[in-house]
C-alpha cells in the first residue's frame, strides 16, 4: 500500500481502521480480551509508602495540586506494560527517599487473571509473572499494554532522532513477538562493533563476523520498520486532522540510515569509521521526518503545532494497537486536557469515547480547575494528597 491510496479526505475513524486491518496482509491473526488493570500496589515507590487501589474499566481521573503524586501512578501504570519509565529515568530516582528499594504489584485482569510483582534495588532485580520469575522480556511484554500521553511526548517531535525511533520500536515490539529479541541482538552486534573499531590495530576476521551480523540483523530492522509506516501513517494524519481541524497536512516519512545495500555502503565507509572509531550506517542512524504542510515540523512548526503533533502520534499509536490487538490498550494521559484549547480537547475526544464503548481504561491527571468535564459523568474520580489515594466516588 502506497502513501497516494491513504485516502486523504477520510474522515472516519472507522474507516480507516478497516483499510488497514481488514485486508488479507494486514488482518489481526489472533483477537485479545479486553485487558485492564485490576489492582495496583505500591511500596516504597516515588512519594508512595504503601498504596493499595482496585480499579474497574472505565475513566479514572486522578485530582489534586500539583507535585502530591498523580504522575507518580501513571509512571508505575506503564512500568508495569513497558518495565520502563516514560519520565526516562532509572530505578534510583524512583526509590522513595530514605528506601532500599521499590516494589509494585498488580493484578492485570483479561481471558483469566494475572498477578505481576517488580521489586527494584541497587543491590537485585526481579520480575515475577504469576509466581514465576520472568527469564525472557518476550514472555512478559504484552501481560499489559499502555500508552501514554504526556509533556515528554514534544520530543517525538523536536527531539533527536533517537526518539523518534525508540516511538517505533516500542510500537513494533508490543506487536510483533519477535522485535524486541531482533532489536536486543542488534543492538549487541553494534556494541561489539564499535569496541573492535576503537582498537588501535582491528581484528579484522573479528569485525567481519560482527559486520555479517549487523547486516543480517540490521536489514531485518529496517523492514520491519518500512513495513509499519504506511500502517501507522494513515492513523497519524486522521488524527492529526481532527485535532487541528484541518489547519495542516501531516506526511510521515521513514528514512533509513542504510540508502540500498547495507553491506556495500558499510565497505564504503571503513575509511571514515576507522577516523570516527564507530558504525556509521544503519538504523540506528534511521529517521522519521514528521511534516506539515512539507514542511519540516521540527524545524518550522510552532508549539502547539508540535504538541498537536505529538499527541496524534499517541492516538494513531492506541488506534493501531486497538485494531491489531482486538482491545484497546490502557490509556495514561498526564495533563495535556489541560494544555488543549477546546477545539484540540474535542479531536482527542473521539478516541476516548471509543475505549469507553469498548470498554476500555483510561487514567488521566488533572487539576480542580482543569479536569474535562466531558467525562465527567462516566468518571470515576480519585483525589491524592502527597502521596495518598483516596476514591471519592
Amino acid at each position: 500500500m502506497t502513501n497516494q491510496s491513504l485516502l486523504p479526505h477520510t474522515r472516519s475513524w472507522s474507516s480507516a481502521l478497516r483499510l488497514h486491518f481488514c485486508s488479507r496482509a494486514c488482518r489481526p491473526r489472533f483477537y485479545f480480551p479486553r485487558v485492564h488493570l485490576a489492582h495496583l500496589r505500591l511500596r516504597d515507590f516515588r512519594n508512595y509508602t504503601r498504596m493499595d487501589a482496585d480499579f474497574a474499566p472505565g475513566f479514572h481521573l486522578l485530582l489534586g495540586d500539583n507535585a502530591q503524586g498523580k504522575t507518580n501512578i501513571l509512571e508505575a501504570i506503564y512500568l508495569l506494560a513497558t518495565l520502563r519509565s516514560f519520565r526516562g529515568v532509572g530505578g534510583t530516582q524512583m526509590v522513595r527517599h530514605g528506601a532500599k528499594g521499590y516494589f509494585i504489584g498488580a493484578k492485570v485482569t483479561g481471558q483469566g487473571e494475572h498477578e505481576i510483582k517488580i521489586y527494584w534495588s541497587a543491590a537485585e532485580k526481579k520480575i515475577a509473572l504469576d509466581a514465576r520469575p520472568v527469564k525472557k522480556l518476550t514472555d512478559y511484554l504484552g501481560t499489559l499494554r499502555a500508552v501514554i500521553f504526556c509533556t515528554e511526548d514534544l520530543l517525538l517531535v523536536k527531539g533527536p532522532s533517537k526518539a523518534r525511533r525508540r516511538f517505533l520500536d516500542l510500537l513494533l515490539t508490543q506487536t510483533q513477538p519477535g522485535y524486541l529479541p531482533l532489536l536486543q541482538r542488534y543492538a549487541h552486534a553494534l556494541r561489539s562493533r564499535n569496541a573492535l573499531l576503537k582498537h588501535y590495530a582491528v581484528d579484522e576476521v573479528a569485525l567481519e563476523s560482527f559486520t555479517q551480523e549487523l547486516v543480517r540483523l540490521g536489514d531485518e530492522l529496517t523492514r520491519q520498520r518500512r513495513e509499519l509506516i504506511p500502517r501507522l501513517s494513515p492513523l497519524a494524519r486522521l488524527a492529526h486532522r481532527r485535532i487541528s481541524h484541518d489547519a495542516e497536512e501531516l506526511r510521515i516519512e521513514y528514512q533509513p540510515g542504510v540508502k540500498a545495500d547495507f553491506a556495500v555502503e558499510l565497505a564504503q565507509s571503513r575509511a571514515r569509521e576507522r577516523t570516527y572509531r564507530s558504525t556509521l550506517i544503519g538504523p540506528h542512524r534511521d529517521e522519521l521526518q514528521l511534516l506539515l504542510n512539507d514542511k519540516s515540523a521540527a524545524q518550522f512548526g510552532s508549539e502547539g503545532q508540535k504538541r498537536t503533533l505529538a499527541i496524534a502520534l499517541k492516538m494513531a499509536q492506541a488506534e493501531y494497537l486497538t485494531g491489531l490487538h482486538g482491545s484497546p490498550p490502557v490509556l495514561l494521559i498526564d495533563d495535556v486536557m489541560g494544555e488543549l484549547d477546546a477545539k484540540r480537547r474535542a479531536g482527542l475526544l473521539p478516541l476516548l469515547t471509543r475505549v469507553h464503548e469498548k470498554r476500555g481504561q483510561v487514567f488521566m491527571t488533572c487539576t480542580e480547575e482543569n479536569w474535562p468535564s466531558e467525562l465527567g459523568k462516566d468518571s470515576r474520580r480519585w483525589e491524592i494528597k502527597t502521596g495518598k489515594l483516596e476514591c471519592l466516588d
